[in-house]
């Protein structure tokens, strides 16, 4: 059992159930976590040039029963990456993602939407495909190693999953990435993901895709615009329920073409490598005021260290809290931003935990990174773009400086010579 007092971290992606029926001490057994300027460019940064689709609204071609369509390439991206220049400065990435992606009736989905569009941002949304699935249908999801249509996170109602199609469709359209974070979020027992086997994962995605693409037959909604992209071919990417379950699950994210993975836990502020043939993109351990220890870049590891076993602390401590939680993430920036530069990940979920004051965190760190010059607010794919078009020498050589650590003579010299 992990010690939250000593390391501060706990997996990544949550079940509700989890978060209200575990103490800490459980939650740590089980691996629970939560589950520029004007002189910027790239990739979600404010002011970037951007390629919309011209012409107005394209011509949709349904695929399917109609639940998605092929519209054409995604509006709203940057232009094309290019290599880093000798002698020039890495941009600074930030990669806001969320865990579940549904619209809960909360209204934080369109609220970071609009906090996105604000500060020319791109996000990444990990959809799971039970948010899709009405539960009256819920026979149709066969977990593996679980029983038919068992889910730890539950279904959504109907109104909900009108909510979660609008807001996903608008997210697609503002150009930001739909991954996937699965179904059930089993992280516990005989059925947890942590037991899979590529195959499972095989079975869970194939689910996980008929969900998205196939919305109209379940719900039967005939008034609900279609999702404007195909959902496999889109899909390049996940987070793991709990960050468990990874080594199993990469052959098969490898199979399937995807492009990189975000499911590993602790990583360090340091340049990425691929790990079986795919980008590992972790969440972070990154400076937690007040304490010793690094925690989690993630919502919920900073609740557990903060009100422990519950999600409902104490109000008198929320203040202190926020503020706690939103200097960790400005921390952690700008360890990265005034040295090595290295991406930064933080991962999130659409919920008011603690009087929503995560939410807030996240709302005010996005602020006061967007503003900065050479920050570059992403999605992982696009993230994954820029990575891809880079001379290996060079992100090597990136690689080589520690978290905190700064390049030695200046970077004009540091990638000068190789």
């Amino acid at each position: 059992m992990r010690d939250f007092s000593q390391a501060g971290q706990v997996g990544g992606g949550i079940s509700r159930r989890s978060v209200l029926g575990l103490g800490l001490g459980a939650a740590a057994a089980v691996g629970i976590a939560g589950c520029g300027s004007p002189g910027a460019s790239g990739p979600g940064a404010p002011g970037a040039v951007k390629n919309p689709r011209p012409g107005g609204k394209p011509v949709a071609k349904p695929i399917g029963d109609g639940s998605t369509a092929d519209t054409g390439p995604q509006p709203n991206q940057p232009a094309a990456p290019v290599p880093l220049q000798p002698g020039e400065t890495p941009p600074q990435f930030v990669v806001f993602s969320w865990d579940g992606a549904g619209e809960i009736g909360n209204g934080l989905f369109p609220r970071f939407l609009k906090l996105a569009k604000d500060h020319g941002a791109a996000m990444t949304f990990f959809l799971s495909g039970l948010y899709l699935l009405p539960e009256s249908k819920r026979g149709l999801y066969q977990p593996p190693n679980n029983p038919v249509g068992a889910s730890d996170i539950g279904y959504l109602k109907d109104e909900n999953i009108r909510s979660t199609l609008k807001y996903v469709r608008e997210a697609w359209l503002d150009g930001h990435e739909i991954g996937t974070h699965f179904n059930g979020h089993f992280c516990a027992g005989s059925g947890s993901v942590a037991r899979w086997t590529p195959q499972d994962w095989h079975s869970e995605i194939d689910q996980a895709v008929s969900f998205v693409t196939n919305w109209r037959t379940h719900t039967g909604f005939t008034d609900v615009e279609a999702l404007p992209f195909d959902y496999r071919r889109e899909l390049t990417g996940a987070r793991t329920p709990c960050l468990l379950g990874r080594d199993s699950l990469l052959a098969t994210a490898r199979e399937l073409g995807w492009r990189y993975d975000s499911s590993s836990p602790g990583g360090l502020q340091v340049w990425p490598v691929k790990k079986e043939g795919l980008w590992d993109l972790p969440l972070q351990s990154l400076p937690f005021p007040g304490h010793s220890f690094e925690v989690l870049s993630m919502d919920y590891n900073i609740l557990a260290n903060q009100s422990k076993n519950t999600t409902k602390g104490v109000p008198a401590h929320y203040p202190n809290w926020r503020a706690q939680a939103t200097a960790t993430y400005l921390g952690g920036f700008r360890r990265a931003y005034e040295t090595n530069r290295a991406p930064l990940f933080i991962g999130n979920h659409f919920e008011e935990w603690n009087g929503g004051i995560y939410m807030d965190a996240v709302e005010e760190a996005l602020k006061g990174m967007a503003d900065k010059r050479d920050v570059r607010l992403v999605s992982f794919r696009q993230f994954a773009d820029w990575l891809d078009v880079q001379d290996p020498r060079v992100l090597a050589k990136l690689r080589s400086l520690g978290p905190g650590q700064s390049p030695a003579g200046g970077w004009s010299a540091y990638t000068t010579s190789l």
